[in-house]
């Protein structure tokens, strides 16, 4: 059992909106997003059997393992005008990268900010910049 650390970063956050990793279905240490990219570090557990887990994950079905970010009210600013969590898949991080992260490296993705109307992305977000190694 290895832990490694994976960063989330929204490229284009909205600015002035409060964003928050999620732990134990509540918001922690929830950050207001500026102009310029926000990044949340993330521990998870690597399990010898392949497993992913720790106190950020989340599970769904047999395989899915994800990451909420909490938007909006959702982090604690309940003067906002939205109550949004972003869905972060983790369970198709490559193996190839996960045996970096094992020997020391941050594992790093790049996420949207924004949904096509311009309000903060919701619900499953896919990458815009793939997974890779970092520091």
């Amino acid at each position: 059992m290895t832990e490694i650390r994976v960063r989330l970063t929204i490229d284009d956050p909205v600015p002035g909106v409060r964003y928050s990793l999620q732990k134990d279905d509540m918001p922690f240490e929830p950050v207001t997003a500026a102009e310029a990219p926000l990044s949340f570090d993330v521990p998870i557990t690597l399990h010898d059997d392949g497993r992913i887990t720790g106190p950020f994950v989340r599970r769904e079905g047999k395989e899915r393992r994800f990451v909420y970010l909490r938007i909006g009210t959702s982090a604690g600013d309940h003067a906002s005008e939205w109550s949004r969590r972003a869905k972060i898949d983790v369970h198709d991080i490559p193996r190839d990268l996960l045996d970096r992260a094992r020997a020391g490296a941050v594992l790093e993705v790049g996420l949207p900010g924004r949904g096509k109307d311009g309000s903060p992305a919701c619900a499953t977000v896919r990458p815009v910049r793939a997974w890779r190694p970092v520091g």
